[in-house]
């Protein structure tokens, strides 16, 4: 989190659960059967369970996910469930008090371990720990977190630090895939190479008698972008075919510009169509103008 906090879009530009719907059916309508909720964090969002509802009734829609911080799961959880998500990401750096602090600007780590537990209890499937690993700051907890998969049924994912306007980006930070594996072997761990399914964009592990799994998201060391099937639509209704371009098509002024469906589907298909085959590069990324993370959705 950004020591000033982050400026808070009006209301009247973010898109509304009935335009979220629509669009999400479009997106179906053309093949997409996973939808995911990402942030910031979407529980702040008020009555977002109405929200799970209305996207769960969605024919296609296989697997309805959200990625949260946990510190309100607790209270939505129940609702949660009976709306229909079925698969949770908890957003975690660290195991540690202190840090936990640090780095989110709060107190809640206990909060957001118990939101790991009460995903679990719920049923939800799969339950996610996503770890951003910077060198220096929390890669001596690599064992900590994938000794988490030895007692629960976690998805421990460690995700390669990326540059992005306003998280402090520093290269001396940027910690490769290959070398986190090799922290984690060096820890004693024995780790066995999972099968990634198609289209995967995480390489999976399974240390040897785990009920979970630990996978690594190599963004920048080594890209997945040839197989890459993954869009992203912003509160404000923009479409990024990648999470590190910065063009955008506003899908929100063509709804409210009373665009038909078949348009937005021919304005979706066109911006898809320009998807570069990759992205350009750690120190070309770092050198570009693109939306905040937390703007773009974790």
């Amino acid at each position: 989190m950004p020591a000033n906090g982050v400026p808070l879009t009006p209301r009247d530009e973010i898109l509304t659960f009935e335009e979220i719907r629509r669009l999400a059916g479009i997106f179906a309508a053309g093949g997409v059967n996973k939808v995911r909720l990402t942030g910031g964090e979407p529980l702040v969002r008020r009555e977002l369970p109405a929200l799970v509802d209305m996207l769960s009734r969605i024919q296609g829609i296989e697997q309805l996910s959200m990625t949260t911080n946990g510190m309100l799961f607790d209270r939505h959880v129940e609702a949660l469930n009976d709306a229909g998500l079925t698969a949770v990401n908890i957003s975690l750096d660290t195991l540690r008090e202190d840090r936990f602090e640090e780095i989110t600007r709060r107190k809640g780590l206990a909060k957001a371990l118990n939101a790991i537990d009460l995903a679990l209890q719920f049923g939800f499937n799969p339950v996610k720990i996503n770890a951003v690993v910077l060198r220096g700051v929390n890669d001596d907890e690599l064992g900590d977190f994938a000794r988490l998969t030895l007692t629960r049924p976690v998805h421990v994912r460690f995700i390669e630090y990326m540059p992005f306007q306003g998280n402090g980006w520093n290269d001396n930070r940027f910690l490769p895939y290959s070398d986190m594996l090799q922290i984690l072997e060096n820890d004693g761990l024995d780790l066995t190479r999972e099968v990634d399914e198609a289209n995967d964009t995480t390489k999976h592990y399974r240390v040897n008698g785990g009920l979970g799994t630990v996978g690594f998201i190599s963004s920048m060391s080594e890209h997945f972008c040839s197989s890459c099937n993954r869009v992203r639509l912003t509160a404000d209704g923009n479409l990024k075919v990648c999470l590190f371009g910065n063009a955008e098509v506003s899908l929100r002024d063509m709804m409210r510009a009373g665009a038909s469906d078949d348009d937005i589907t021919e304005a979706i298909q066109s911006a898809v169509s320009r998807k570069k085959a990759s992205h350009n590069g750690m120190y070309n990324i770092a050198n570009e103008e693109n939306r905040p993370m937390i703007l773009i959705g974790g």
